[in-house]
């Protein structure tokens, strides 16, 4: 019996890793179509040998711990810059990997208490449970929604163009209903009634498709509207090392200006990256004004991601900022991050952990506090006329959680990428802005260092963009405006009707099959 459990579990732990090659950058979402059905079936077959609700916990959490152990393996290479972290990073490999599989054991053991008789309404159950536990993974403490099974299909904007209604959970719910259709077939093949389900899944990826088609068009009708400025985004590849090492800011600032280009006879808004500046706080950047006056003038703006603090009753609290300025390097607005990655800027249980010589990782002094709201910047300066939707870093990778309303003109989005590595994670978190435009229907500038900077539109095609490895700016000139999605306007609340239609379904089904017999 140990060992059929071995073999299974190598099986199972096999499929997960299998299924992690359809994520962003190599996109093979056809394997999909094999590694879900193949799970789906394993467990269906299980289900008829024994109930033991421990053991189809582990079937999931192996699949799971699979599937993250291969593409969450970056987030390691973020402990390798601190000397304290290091002895974390064989933990790391597989600790995450292992409280992120909890999730995906949760679908397999609700699965098996809820016991389906029909195996066309099990189909529909799992779909169901798995996209809600997807759902809570993205939700449930700070959240990390990062690697949707919706992310294989980065690269297909047409059927992606759906995220403007469905949002990314409601188009993930579907994604993992599509990769295990083929079980139908195998499942149901003597009772040709049930392939029904099969066409309406079918039917709706052929449906989102046209719609797609026929919303890009829509969209390339739109008379693009030209502002009479710039907004010129900054890719740069600035090392980690200035954060450890006793590096000159002055070095970098001058890097900067100089791969920004300003031209006088331009007005630009410069968007430079996340902390990319060190041991500079916000209002210190105003004493390296002299190595911006001979190069920036009245016609330039500058927003970049700085570190902040305020004193409150004597003690310092300290912010990851985003900072608008005008060319004389005077705050003209901010916003401070809401959503704080854990152990990067943040570091829980801080009191306790402290003791042991651990601290966050960005920055030299304490945990980052959380800002209290994220909201609309507008700037209206000397001829400037723009309202922005402030995000830091991965702030970006939370769907239906950004605005309230959508009432701004794009979403700026800064970034540094470099805590990992040339590995695949940096381009993962550019994918996510894809989607964040067309649920939005917003443009996304993005600037990152040691990242991929871009621009990219409502449709979520990329327009401009400098390639992870390369220096460089793109610029925004001018822009298509469509009305607000309906994602952007009711957020995950569509969700919760894609999760109503699927209970719908299943008690029609489960009716249909129970006359039936």
């Amino acid at each position: 019996m140990k060992k059929k459990f071995y073999i299974e579990a190598l099986f199972l732990i096999t499929l997960g890793m299998i299924t992690s090659l359809s994520l962003p950058p190599l996109n093979y979402f056809v394997l999909n179509f094999f590694t879900f059905t193949l799970f789906f079936l394993f467990l269906i077959k299980k289900s008829e040998q024994h109930k033991n609700l421990f053991i189809f916990f582990l079937y999931g959490w192996l699949f799971g711990f699979g599937y993250f152990v291969t593409n969450l393996y970056w987030i390691s290479i973020s402990l390798t810059f601190d000397q304290n972290f290091k002895f974390l990073i064989p933990l790391t490999v597989f600790l995450i990997p292992s409280f992120l599989g909890i999730f995906y054991g949760l679908v397999s053991f609700f699965f098996r208490i809820l016991e389906p008789r029909s195996k066309v309404v099990s189909f529909l159950i799992f779909s169901l449970i798995f996209g809600v536990l997807e759902f809570v993974r993205g939700s449930i403490l700070t959240g990390f929604p990062w690697n949707l099974i919706a992310y294989s299909f980065s690269n297909f904007l047409e059927i992606l163009s759906i995220t403007s209604i469905l949002g990314t959970y409601g188009f993930n719910l579907f994604c993992i209903t599509l990769f295990t259709m083929p079980a139908i077939f195998f499942i149901s093949y003597k009772n040709k009634k049930n392939f029904s389900i099969g066409i309406l899944v079918l039917t709706s990826a052929l449906s989102f498709y046209i719609y797609g088609i026929l919303y890009k068009e829509k969209f390339d009708k739109i008379a693009l509207e030209t502002k009479d400025f710039k907004i010129r985004a900054i890719g740069s590849n600035i090392s980690l090392d200035r954060f450890y090492l006793d590096i000159d800011p002055t070095s970098v600032i001058k890097e900067l200006v100089d791969l920004s280009n300003p031209n006088n006879n331009e007005k630009i808004i410069f968007v430079w990256p996340e902390g990319v500046i060190p041991k500079i706080s916000q209002e210190e950047l105003i004493n390296y004004s002299p190595l911006f006056q001979n190069r920036f003038n009245k016609n330039h703006l500058l927003i970049i991601g700085t570190n902040n603090y305020y004193d409150t009753n004597g003690s310092k609290k300290y912010f990851n900022t985003f900072s608008v300025y005008d060319n004389k390097l005077r705050i003209l607005n901010s916003y401070d991050k809401i959503n704080l990655v854990p152990f990067g800027e943040f570091l829980p249980l801080e009191n306790l952990l402290r003791k042991f010589g651990l601290k966050s990782l960005t920055n030299n002094y304490h945990s980052f506090s959380k800002g209290s709201q994220r909201n609309i910047i507008e700037i209206n300066k000397d001829n400037f006329s723009l309202k922005i939707l402030p995000l830091i870093c991965y702030e970006i990778i939370y769907s239906g959680k950004l605005f309230s309303k959508p009432d701004f003109d794009l979403i700026i989005n800064l970034s540094e990428d470099g805590w990992f590595g040339k590995s695949i994670g940096p381009k993962q978190h550019f994918v996510h802005s894809i989607f964040r435009a067309i649920e939005s229907g917003k443009y996304i500038v993005r600037s990152s260092n040691n990242g991929v900077a871009g621009i990219i539109n409502p449709l979520g095609s990329i327009e401009q963009k400098v390639n992870f490895g390369e220096s460089g700016y793109i610029d925004l000139k001018a822009m298509r405006k469509i009305q607000p999605t309906i994602f952007s306007l009711y957020g995950n609340k569509i969700f919760l009707l894609v999760i109503l239609l699927y209970i719908v379904m299943i008690f029609l089904f489960n009716k249909i099959n129970h006359e039936q017999s």
